[in-house]
């Protein structure tokens, strides 16, 4: 367990606490990485913003790849995401109103698993609980500092209920990590100025989701590309759905109706083969906003990013989480080797190493997301290409384990 000493430490500190690892962002990669390290004896400590039950309870999406599966059951997580998740063998790409399927067993010898992001929490969360994890819920960062010292920082104040206002606590490390999320305050408190570079894109467009009480449409997801605009026919469970069509970013979800909800996904998976969408209540409508992001390097001194706080990507190639764990374990693996023999080579390394396989997925998910989208303003030669790209694909053994490959993921690093 991470050490503690009391106010003498620091006059205005409540509590300082020493630890070898300092995580920001107790999400799946914070805790992921949190586990990984505690099953070394690596002494770490988490600071999360929100509360559990917040987590717990924001539904989000997951596709897991093989290896991200793996690294969830072999190093001691419960093992839900086996008896609970749902395993698929490929998905089907449905343009000019006909069905592509695509086996990926058959293609790269591998598959995925839907299960929810929410649920990875909850998984990884009581493994922390049960292994003794020092994970400090309602937890507000207010700065990190002496990033390039070999002591960095972390002061965060306490926002729970009852806690003191005006306390501010502070843990000191060897290392820092940030794997706080998209709006990273790790990642906002070192500037492009010292030598960072950020790069990014915005899409013209949004998914608007939704889930469904409603059996399945399909034994597999169907990316549907068509003259309205893109839909994807995803699951959640046996009896729950999830669904996205491409709409404006500005769309309101308070202006659409179920009947008109199911009016727009129907008439995006329409074809000859007459096939039906199965419909029910809907109780969860959102609208999600597309970008592509990347921070280079993403390492500054001894803070360290990792996953949603490093990169983002379009959901269109089911890359992100799966993403933020392949991070994980390149950073696991360089601070396992630097606590067993002092040599910080992998750390060093993390950036360079880490961003190869960041970068192959942006490209992923950029053509997924290209080939299957419609522009409002698209020149009719652009629809025409796409349509072009996406009958390659479906004809070509080579085509389709290209996009199958990607899709299951590549061998971590």
């Amino acid at each position: 367990m991470a050490a503690s000493a009391g106010s003498a430490d620091r006059a205005d500190t409540p509590q300082l606490t020493r630890t070898k690892v300092g995580i920001v962002g107790g999400g799946p990669a914070g805790l992921l990485l949190s586990h990984l390290l505690a099953k070394q004896g690596i002494d770490n400590v988490v600071i999360e913003l929100r509360d559990q039950e917040t987590i717990k309870n924001t539904h989000r999406a997951g596709i897991l790849e093989q290896q991200a599966v793996k690294m969830l059951t072999e190093s001691g997580v419960d093992g839900r995401v086996l008896t609970h998740g749902d395993e698929h063998e490929g998905i089907d790409l449905r343009f000019n109103g006909e069905s592509h399927p695509l086996n990926f067993p058959d293609l790269v010898d591998a598959t995925v698993t839907l299960y929810a992001q929410n649920e990875v929490f909850i998984d990884l969360a009581a493994a922390r609980k049960r292994d003794g994890g020092d994970i400090r819920y309602e937890s507000a960062v207010i700065e990190v500092a002496d990033l390039k010292s070999d002591t960095p920082k972390i002061r965060y104040k306490d926002v729970s209920a009852g806690a003191d206002p005006d306390a501010v606590h502070e843990v000191h490390c060897d290392v820092l990590v940030g794997a706080d999320g998209s709006r990273s305050f790790c990642r906002r408190a070192v500037g492009q100025e010292q030598g960072h570079q950020d790069f990014k894109i915005e899409y013209p467009f949004a998914w608007f989701g939704i889930l469904t009480e409603a059996p399945k449409s399909s034994p597999e997801l169907i990316y549907a590309n068509s003259p309205h605009g893109f839909a994807l026919i995803s699951q959640r469970s046996a009896n729950v759905q999830r669904m996205y069509f491409q709409c404006d970013p500005a769309e309101r979800t308070e202006d659409w109706s179920d009947d008109r909800i199911w009016s727009e996904l129907q008439k995006r998976v329409d074809g000859p083969d007459g096939f039906q969408l199965k419909t029910g209540p809907i109780f969860d409508k959102t609208v999600l906003g597309f970008r592509s992001f990347v921070r280079e390097p993403m390492s500054h001194g001894n803070m360290f990013l990792a996953g949603d706080a490093a990169h983002t990507v379009p959901p269109t190639g089911a890359k992100g989480l799966n993403l933020a764990f392949a991070d994980i374990k390149v950073l696991f693996e360089a601070l396992d080797s630097f606590y067993a023999t002092g040599s910080r080579e992998l750390l060093d390394g993390y950036s360079e190493t880490a961003l190869k396989r960041v970068w192959k997925a942006q490209n992923f998910s950029y053509w997924m997301t290209s080939m299957l989208h419609t522009r409002k303003d698209a020149h009719p030669f652009e629809t025409k290409r796409a349509l072009g790209e996406l009958e390659t694909v479906t004809s070509s053994r080579y085509g389709q384990q290209y996009l199958a490959e990607s899709y299951t993921g590549w061998p971590h690093a």
